[in-house]
């Protein structure tokens, strides 16, 4: 398994420890001792996993050693760094196309969770899979709510959320800078929240310590920047806050995607403000990318951005943007539950789509915006778009709100970007509303209101009073026999699991098969531990 992801290789070995899968690691963590016996491990055989990083794996004695073994299958996983057009691009996974060359009968899949259809092309060509099955699974998380807002007051404003809907649950907040961070984690513990930082800026022993409380305590919130939580597959994360907007559709979905991992109800929060865009845009500018880079990247802001400004079920645009559609609206974001208030604009939409088609579908927003309002430029003259019938109709409204129309054009998928370029082209869906049998609503005001209206998440199951005794004492039990091995809580067994053996109640250990989460590995080291403590709380 080829992942770029060194400090939490630890967890997921554990993970597969527990379910019985002989699986390690080999990256620069272990000592000399422990390097070798994994090689040793290796090369005769008892492996089922062997997880390792790509710099690793370009080493040349690496490579050796692979070759000398009977490898099945390359696994390389977050496969969306090996694209430009992806979110989180590394370099050297652009070199994995090697695998083909020194193990060409070996198979090979890429795995990721975020990667739109350019993305999805470039993981093909890269790792040069050719004719490969291609395998999609949805990209739907029905189970989390989405709830975005705009305006002053964000800290205030995440408090009252966390305060109304998780004042005991886990939870992420993510903030753009390091003094962010450590000012809204000084902000929570101060409400009496146990909230801990997480950036790049903190000794390296006090991020493993922050991020091993976060695994293996209850009700922790970790606040960080965007470096905290790749890979974390901590289940009961029963929120994901954001206090500035993601820099892309790719990283907000990756972000988010932290809650709820146990299927359970979850809630994803999220303010955002003009000061955000003028941050990022800064730091993109600033970056040592290319020009071409640059561009893809600020392409992929815009699309952020009109997620958080359209009107519309923001699931099915989110959904759209990863190439799924959503018949219906969700029923489970902010929009669908509390709708704003909205204009019809559709007038305008319609403006932009034939400007777009009048202008030859080859330019971004920018210059088409100044067709529309009767900019005289050099370059609009040059191309005759003076002369069409779209130029100078749009006046009433200004150039920042004619961006925001296109934001949610583009948010909604009638209109498709090239990243690359920028230009804009016309979709399918763009044809009803052009001929008129469709409508288009744009907001009205900002919805700062949106931070005093409560949305009452779905509640996680809850236990009987007679219950919940009982599986306060097998909770308690499972972090006694966690912190035995040195292992988060959740490796044990998930609540659910927990739950079932609540209601359940086996007496025998060969009941716990009919069990979830309790395979056959789980059942010999902890079946007795478990029955013993339910028959001796029942008497």
């Amino acid at each position: 398994v080829i992942s770029p992801l060194i400090a939490l290789m630890q967890d997921q070995v554990d993970a597969l420890s527990e379910l019985g899968v002989k699986a390690a690691y080999l990256n620069s963590t272990l000592n000399f001792y422990d390097y070798n016996e994994v090689v040793q491990q290796l090369r005769d055989g008892e492996l089922d996993l062997l997880y390792i990083a790509p710099e690793r794996l370009m080493m040349d004695n690496m490579i050796e050693l692979l070759k000398s073994c009977q490898v099945a299958l390359f696994a390389i996983d977050e496969a969306h760094c090996v694209s430009q057009w992806g979110h989180d691009f590394r370099p050297e996974y652009r070199r994995l196309d090697m695998l083909a060359e020194h193990f060409p009968g070996v198979p090979r899949v890429a795995l990721t969770a975020t990667a739109d259809p350019r993305t999805k092309e470039e993981i093909i060509e890269q790792l040069q899979l050719g004719d490969g099955s291609h395998y999609v699974a949805s990209f739907d998380r029905p189970n989390i709510r989405y709830t975005i807002f705009e305006g002053a007051g964000g800290r205030e404003g995440l408090w009252r959320f966390i305060q109304s809907e998780h004042a005991e649950d886990a939870g992420i907040v993510y903030c753009l800078s390091r003094k962010s961070v450590e000012e809204t984690a000084k902000f929570l513990v101060k409400k009496g929240r146990t909230a801990l930082p997480y950036h790049a800026g903190l000794d390296a022993d006090v991020r493993r310590d922050n991020q091993e409380r976060f695994l293996r305590e209850d009700g922790v919130i970790i606040v960080a920047t965007i470096a905290f939580g790749m890979g974390i597959d901590k289940p009961d994360v029963r929120f994901v806050g954001h206090l500035n907007m993601p820099k892309s559709m790719e990283a907000y979905y990756q972000e988010t995607g932290r809650a709820g991992r146990d299927g359970e109800p979850a809630d994803v929060w999220m303010h955002y403000g003009l000061q955000d865009v003028i941050m990022i845009r800064q730091m993109l500018n600033d970056s040592d990318a290319d020009d071409q880079r640059k561009r893809v990247e600020h392409n992929k802001l815009e699309t952020m951005l009109g997620l958080c400004e359209q009107t519309t079920c923001r699931r099915q645009a989110m959904l759209n943007y990863f190439g799924e559609t959503l018949p219906e609206p969700c029923g489970n974001c902010d929009n669908c539950l509390h709708p704003p208030k909205t204009v019809n604009g559709t007038r305008f939409a319609q403006m932009a789509l034939s400007c777009i088609y009048r202008t030859d579908q080859r330019f971004g927003v920018n210059y088409v915006v100044d067709v529309l309002t009767g900019h005289q430029s050099d370059r609009i003259i040059a191309n005759g778009h003076d002369k069409v019938s779209t130029y100078g109709i749009g006046q009433e409204l200004k150039p920042p709100q004619w961006k925001g129309v296109f934001r949610q054009l583009i948010a909604c998928g009638y209109i498709q970007v090239d990243l690359e370029y920028g230009a804009m082209r016309l979709t399918e869906a763009s044809r009803p509303l052009l001929r008129g049998e469709a409508s288009f609503f744009i907001r009205e005001e900002s919805h700062t209101k949106k931070t005093k209206q409560k949305v009452k998440s779905k509640s996680v199951v809850k236990l009987s009073k007679e219950n919940q005794p009982l599986f306060e004492e097998l909770k308690a039990l499972r972090l006694s026999l966690a912190k035995k091995q040195n292992k988060p809580p959740y490796v044990i067994c998930h609540d659910k699991t927990l739950i079932e053996l609540v209601e359940k109640r086996p007496s025998e250990v060969w009941q716990l098969q009919d069990i979830s989460g309790m395979g056959d590995a789980k059942i010999e080291r902890y079946g007795e531990a478990f029955i013993e403590a339910i028959q001796t709380f029942s008497g």
